[in-house]
C-alpha cells in the first residue's frame, strides 16, 4: 500500500466531505479512493469513517489521525515544494475566492498583472459574495470582507474599505440637496445590505457617531444593481469609495453629506491553515497585499 496516497485520500475525503469530491481534486476515480481508504482502515486496524449516503463522518479514531495527517502531510509538501522552489518557478493551479464587487472592478486586474510577471499560473477566479469553506471547495485564498470567525484559516489584514453617500447630480437637482443627515428619513435612499444594522444606517463624523433610521426605495446585494441605479438618478445611495473613485472623479456621481461616512468595512487575504502555503500562493498575497492597500478608498 501507497501510505502517502491513502494518507492524502483519507485527509482530502474528510475535507471535502466525499470521496467523489475527493477523487475529482486528486485526480483519480472514486473506487481508487475508496480502496485506499479501506487499506488504510486494514493497515491501522481501526475504522476511520462512517459512510453515510451523503456525507463522511469521522470516527473517534479517524479524527485523531486526521489531526495528526494533515500536519505530517503539509510538512512534507512544503519540502518537497522548497526543492523546487530553489529554481524560483512560481507556476501551477491558484484558486482564488472574493466578493463580485471589488472582483470585478479590481481583484481581476490584479490576477491579470500577476500572471504578467508569472505566465505559467493558471488562475481559476470565483467572485460571489457569500462566504465559501476554503477547505472544502479547495480553494487556495480568498479576499474576505469583515474578519472571519473561522479559526482554521490565517488571516492577513488588508485595510478598511470607506463607505460615502453619493447621489447624480440630477437626483440632486430634481429633489435639492440633502443638508442634515436626518433628512435621508425622507429621502429616496438606495443601499446595499451590508450597509445597514437592522433598519439603520450607521454614520460617524469624526468621533461622533449615529444612526439614522431609513426605509430604503432600494435594497439589493449586488454593488452594480446600487451603482446604476443610483447614476439613473434614482436617490441617494451608500457605496464603497474603491468603487465609485472614477465616477466622482467624472462627475456622474457626487458626495453627500460630505462630512460624515459609513462605518467602513475590514479587508482580510485568508488561507486555510491546514494547507502548506505553496510559493505560488505566498508570491500572489506578497503582490496583492500592497496593491489592494494603494487601491483608493482603503486605509
Amino acid at each position: 500500500m501507497d501510505l502517502a496516497a491513502a494518507l492524502r485520500a483519507f485527509v482530502r475525503s474528510v475535507e471535502r466531505g466525499s470521496m467523489t469530491a475527493a477523487a475529482t481534486d486528486l485526480g483519480v476515480s472514486q473506487p481508487a479512493v475508496s480502496k485506499l481508504l479501506r487499506n488504510l482502515e486494514n493497515h491501522v486496524g481501526a475504522k476511520l469513517v462512517e459512510r453515510g449516503a451523503r456525507v463522511l463522518r469521522l470516527t473517534p479514531q479517524g479524527a485523531a489521525l486526521y489531526e495528526a495527517a494533515g500536519g505530517g502531510l503539509a510538512l512534507i509538501d512544503a519540502a518537497i515544494e522548497g526543492v523546487r522552489g530553489d529554481g524560483g518557478a512560481i507556476e501551477g493551479r491558484l484558486r482564488l475566492h472574493g466578493p463580485a464587487c471589488i472582483g470585478e472592478r479590481h481583484l481581476h486586474g490584479l490576477v491579470m498583472q500577476f500572471q504578467d510577471r508569472h505566465p505559467r499560473v493558471r488562475v481559476e477566479l470565483f467572485l460571489d459574495n457569500h462566504p465559501i469553506d476554503l477547505v472544502q471547495e479547495n480553494v487556495d485564498l480568498a479576499l474576505r470582507m469583515e474578519r472571519p470567525a473561522d479559526r482554521r484559516l490565517v488571516m492577513r489584514r488588508i485595510g478598511y474599505s470607506r463607505r460615502i453617500l453619493v447621489a447624480s447630480p440630477d437626483y440632486l437637482a430634481r429633489h435639492g440637496p440633502v443638508r442634515r443627515c436626518e433628512e435621508l428619513s425622507e429621502a429616496d435612499v438606495i443601499v446595499t445590505n451590508a450597509s445597514l444594522r437592522g433598519d439603520a444606517l450607521p454614520l460617524r463624523r469624526g468621533k461622533e457617531r449615529t444612526a439614522i433610521p431609513l426605509r430604503p426605495k432600494l435594497t439589493t446585494n449586488n454593488a452594480q444593481v446600487l451603482l446604476d441605479a443610483l447614476k439613473a438618478g434614482r436617490g441617494v445611495g451608500t457605496a464603497q469609495l474603491l468603487l465609485v473613485a472614477e465616477d466622482l472623479a467624472q462627475g456622474r456621481l457626487v458626495r453627500v453629506l460630505p462630512d460624515y461616512e459609513i462605518e467602513p468595512t475590514e479587508f482580510f487575504l485568508v488561507y486555510p491553515s491546514s494547507k502548506y502555503l505553496r510559493p505560488t500562493v505566498r508570491a500572489f498575497i506578497d503582490f496583492a497585499a500592497p496593491a489592494l492597500r494603494r487601491i483608493e478608498g482603503i486605509f
